[in-house]
């Protein structure tokens, strides 16, 4: 008795350490990426950039704050990649405003240092122009990954809606067969009742012949 009550405890004190601890969790995931999204937001150079990629990012931060334990490693992965999105966007603005800038300056730079300078920031937009289209194609196979989750929920409603008006119908089925079972049972005692209650005046009109 005593080593099953202290098993309850030490799984109830279990239980109020994990769920304090998840919860915690939760909220060091939202901060660290709303952190992360406000460092972008904030940054001199590249704050003003991406603006819709930076608010599809707090919609999924969002979403992730909502979301439910089940979803929740699903959902916290989308939030991730759009704030990775985001920031990837705004560095792609700010190297493609850069490479404007160089353009225009371009002719007025004869030096082969500023002539290298160049080519590397042509180098570098072509990297993040890779990388930018590499995670909008991520986001758009998340986004249809998302798309085939739901309708596999809404299936599955749909059967479960299915399955619990065959169990009514069954229901309602058996109610007649045991209705149809009463009836018969009370005609059968009838019947029997009937045909004794004839043979009783055969029985006594032979008990009046044989005293």
């Amino acid at each position: 008795m005593k080593h099953s009550t202290a098993t309850l405890a030490t799984l109830a004190l279990a239980l109020a350490v994990l769920g304090p601890a998840h919860a915690r969790q939760d909220d060091i995931d939202i901060s660290r990426l709303t952190n992360s999204l406000n460092q972008l937001a904030n940054d001199p150079g590249m704050g003003n950039y991406a603006q819709a990629e930076q608010a599809r990012a707090h919609d999924a931060i969002n979403r992730l704050a909502q979301a439910s334990s089940r979803e929740r490693p699903h959902v916290l992965y989308l939030a991730e990649r759009r704030v990775d999105l985001a920031k990837t966007a705004a560095q792609l603005q700010d190297a493609q405003v850069k490479l404007t800038q160089l353009d225009r300056e371009h002719d007025q730079i004869l030096l082969d240092n500023s002539r290298r300078d160049a080519e590397m920031a042509r180098r570098e937009l072509e990297r993040q122009r890779l990388q930018y289209q590499l995670a909008q194609e991520e986001a758009a196979r998340l986004q249809a990954q998302g798309q085939e989750y739901s309708q596999a929920a809404d299936q599955a409603r749909a059967e479960a809606e299915r399955a619990k008006k065959l169990a009514a119908a069954q229901s309602k089925v058996a109610k007649a067969a045991k209705r149809q079972a009463e009836l018969a049972a009370q005609a059968a005692k009838a019947m029997r009742s009937q045909m004794e209650d004839a043979d009783k005046p055969a029985e006594t009109s032979t008990s009046k012949q044989h005293p």
